[in-house]
């Protein structure tokens, strides 16, 4: 990946990426609909649906066995990008991330299943949450690398504002992607209405009680969404204003600014609506719009300034 003038940039490749990442939102929101709706268990089997490979999709199957027939797909869609960047991708680096792209998605199958088999243990929901959206990432990052302007782009000499920045979109990205965790947290555990009302607390500024659910959506709703909000406000804010004409700076920062305070609303609307589905489940998919935004913001300042003496 460091050998910009050997690297062939492969338009078949980038589009497959690209295709590869819309499937995997588009599973996203699957997944967050099975949630809001109370499906996951409509169908009790695993890996058939009723012990058919096509049920009746009525009710909750129609949710539940509609975001498996999208998982199998984003699935077949990752071998193929495994296999297309292992024919046509000169870095090894690049050809490893499809691979691991590949396992992580054969994993999150398997969380899956197991989700429903234990009929929706915590821990598992959790982990299949939080690893969907480790998967989702790491497409997005084949999506960039492939890029002709990734692989055609000139590398900046690194200035301390250009080191700053960086280390600002690192940690806002993980703040982010730690954020999300806690709310799938809140989420399966049942916590999300454990605070009724907003932005008092049982109408006070703290619970009177801290029970663990009252704590989990205190720590997502008001503490992390408070953290999440001002950092990633704070660093897009910066790259925007130091980087006007750098697109590729400039845009996923606007985007991760803008998404965030949107993404402050759809909480409160949740509260407001007690969890109605079109809020909840468009709640979830923002979240890895704000986490993709972060990341590429975070690669792409890493990729033009990742040589030269620090000046």
């Amino acid at each position: 990946m460091n050998d910009l003038n050997k690297t062939i940039y492969h338009v078949r490749l980038h589009r497959f990426a690209l295709v590869t990442a819309g499937c995997t939102f588009l599973l996203l929101l699957a997944g967050a609909l099975v949630t809001s709706t109370g499906s996951s268990l409509a169908v009790p089997d695993w890996p058939l649906s009723f012990g058919k490979f096509f049920p009746q999709m009525t009710g909750g199957v129609l949710f539940e066995h509609g975001h498996r027939m999208v998982a199998g797909t984003v699935a077949i869609l990752t071998l193929g990008l495994a296999i297309t960047t292992q024919k046509l991708e000169q870095r090894p680096c690049v050809k490893k991330l499809a691979w691991t792209a590949l396992g992580v998605v054969i994993l999150q199958a398997v969380l899956g299943g197991v989700t429903v088999l234990l009929h929706l243990p915590t821990q598992v929901s959790v982990a299949h949450a939080g690893l969907a959206q480790i998967f989702f990432c790491l497409i997005v990052t084949l999506s960039l690398v492939t890029s002709k302007n990734w692989i055609g782009e000139t590398p900046r000499r690194l200035t301390d504002r250009h080191s700053s920045l960086r280390r600002w979109a690192l940690w806002t990205t993980f703040l982010v992607y730690i954020q999300i965790v806690v709310g799938a947290v809140a989420r399966h555990s049942g916590a999300g209405l454990a605070i009724p009302d907003f932005p008092l607390s049982f109408g006070s500024i703290f619970p009177p009680e801290w029970t663990p659910l009252v704590l989990l959506q205190f720590a997502h709703t008001r503490a992390g969404a408070s953290a999440v909000l001002l950092l990633v406000t704070h660093t897009a804010f910066r790259f925007c204003f130091h980087y006007p004409e750098e697109k590729g700076l400039f845009w996923p920062a606007a985007t991760a600014g803008l998404m965030v305070w949107l993404q402050c609303f759809l909480g409160i609307l949740i509260i407001f609506t007690q969890k109605a589905i079109v809020p909840t489940s468009v709640h979830l998919i923002f979240g890895a719009v704000i986490l993709a935004a972060m990341l590429v913001l975070t690669l792409k300042s890493s990729q033009l300034f990742r040589t030269g003496t620090q000046v």
